[in-house]
């Protein structure tokens, strides 16, 4: 298994095409377990894959939602025109997700402690955002943030990050969440006046659902009709 990529559109595309053919059977997806791979250049972040048709006017919606800090849909709703299905679901009564990952970062000014501290120390190895945290898991009624952690270091006068995920989607989730988080490592370098380094990204669990999977290959049998044959 490949585990370095220029751009995160190698990195969809590779996975894609390995999760379909080797990724086993949980919970409605096809699923690879401890996946780690780095991405050289984090700031080469748009996914243009033809049969993905991802949207960079929506991920820069959302990007600009965790810029306020305000986890409430609604101004997502504002910022883009719409709220996304998903949101919607995932939101309390209130309109609140514990997902919008600025919500996450702006807690206990996490954000401004990480600059701080590798502005004091080059080397520290406490530059570490917490987004999903256990001693907090009875506020995940609604949602749970499907990111662990977010370390940052500086190596070689640049800023390495590294992203920890306990679950990975990989065609909604990650290529939307990959181009929020090298747009924080570019702007964490921005605020230090360095270069951005690598973005390494570690999965637990990623994965495709089956009513994603197939998509590559339009005018082919599904692979979910052929997993679900095979696994009769």
């Amino acid at each position: 298994m490949r585990n370095n990529f220029l751009t995160a559109q190698d990195a969809f595309e590779y996975y894609y095409d390995y999760i379909s053919g080797w990724g086993k059977p949980f919970d409605r997806t096809n699923t690879i377990f401890n996946v780690g791979f780095t991405i050289d250049k984090p700031t080469d972040n748009l996914i243009n894959t033809d049969f993905r048709k991802w949207s960079h006017k929506y991920a820069h919606s959302e990007w600009l939602w965790y810029l306020t800090g305000d986890r409430d849909i609604h101004k997502l709703g504002k910022i883009h025109g719409m709220i996304p299905k998903i949101w919607i679901n995932m939101a309390d009564k209130y309109g609140n997700v514990n997902s919008n990952y600025g919500y996450q970062w702006d807690r206990g000014f996490q954000l401004d402690k990480v600059v701080a501290k590798l502005q004091d120390n080059q080397e520290t190895r406490q530059a570490v955002i917490s987004i999903y945290d256990g001693k907090e898991i009875h506020e995940y009624e609604n949602d749970t943030p499907c990111t662990t952690a977010i370390q940052f270091s500086i190596y070689n006068c640049k800023l390495n990050m590294c992203v920890t995920m306990r679950s990975n989607d990989l065609w909604y989730g990650f290529c939307n969440d990959q181009y929020c988080f090298s747009q924080l490592q570019k702007m964490i370098a921005e605020r230090l006046s360095i270069d951005v380094g690598e973005y390494y990204h570690f999965a637990h669990n990623m994965h495709i659902y089956w009513k994603d999977l197939g998509k590559d290959k339009p005018n082919e049998e599904s692979f979910l009709q052929k997993r679900s044959e095979h696994y009769k």
